[in-house]
């Protein structure tokens, strides 16, 4: 899952600190897709205001149906931190392990940071390609993915508490990303891993990132 918040594309993968295509296809089969109605992106749907996250998880699952994938490990960026709690609150036995990387997260100095950046720029973008869908009808599905939601957006930290799923996470430290979030989940988790921090910065720090990566997803690799 391509970071680049509700504007998620296939090609934001490979503007991360690693693309995972090029480092895992020789050993995994890559699946990826454009995040419903993200600019730039071939996929649309509507705004399902009352279950916005659930809305995401229902195409990231769809995909997996339509291919008759049942378990699967899964990697993402950014939000792909959310969706992939998500996931794993949905479809449990089906996600295998998940690799988090610089996950997004609440920040409670900064409570409307996802709201207004995605009210100022996704949402005009969205409304004006998309005559169907008002300003209006923007606020009211980003209301009920960011307000009144906080620590990893999708679920709570009783679920992260009991979740059994192997998760690995490489923290990030920046707005969008908050050190405190990963941390905290990470800690909560019972199977989860951390990689070292910084992990971005200095760049030949990555490569040893993309070495934890890799052994995570073989060692939890069903046989």
């Amino acid at each position: 899952i391509a970071g680049g918040g509700l504007n998620s594309t296939i090609a934001g993968l490979s503007r991360s600190a690693f693309d995972p295509i090029e480092e895992f296809k020789g050993e995994y089969r890559c699946i990826y897709a454009d995040l419903r109605n993200a600019a730039g992106g071939e996929s649309s749907g509507p705004l399902e205001s009352d279950r916005p996250w659930d809305s995401y998880a229902d195409d990231h699952l769809g995909v997996m149906d339509d291919l008759g994938i049942d378990r699967f490990l899964v990697l993402g960026f950014c939000i792909g931190g959310p969706f992939i709690w998500n996931l794993m609150r949905r479809a449990p036995d089906r996600v295998v392990a998940a690799v988090l990387a610089q996950p997004s997260g609440f920040r409670p100095e900064m409570p409307d940071l996802f709201y207004e950046n995605n009210m100022n720029r996704w949402g005009p973008a969205l409304s004006a390609r998309r005559p169907d869908i008002t300003m209006p009808m923007v606020d009211t599905f980003l209301t009920g993915m960011y307000r009144n939601r906080d620590f990893v957006f999708t679920v709570t930290r009783d679920f992260v508490r009991g979740c059994q799923t192997p998760v690995l996470i490489l923290p990030d430290d920046i707005p969008a990303h908050p050190y405190a979030v990963a941390m905290e989940s990470a800690m909560l988790a019972p199977q989860a891993e951390v990689s070292l921090f910084p992990w971005k910065e200095p760049a030949d720090r990555i490569p040893l990132a993309v070495r934890q990566v890799r052994s995570f997803l073989r060692a939890h690799r069903p046989a």
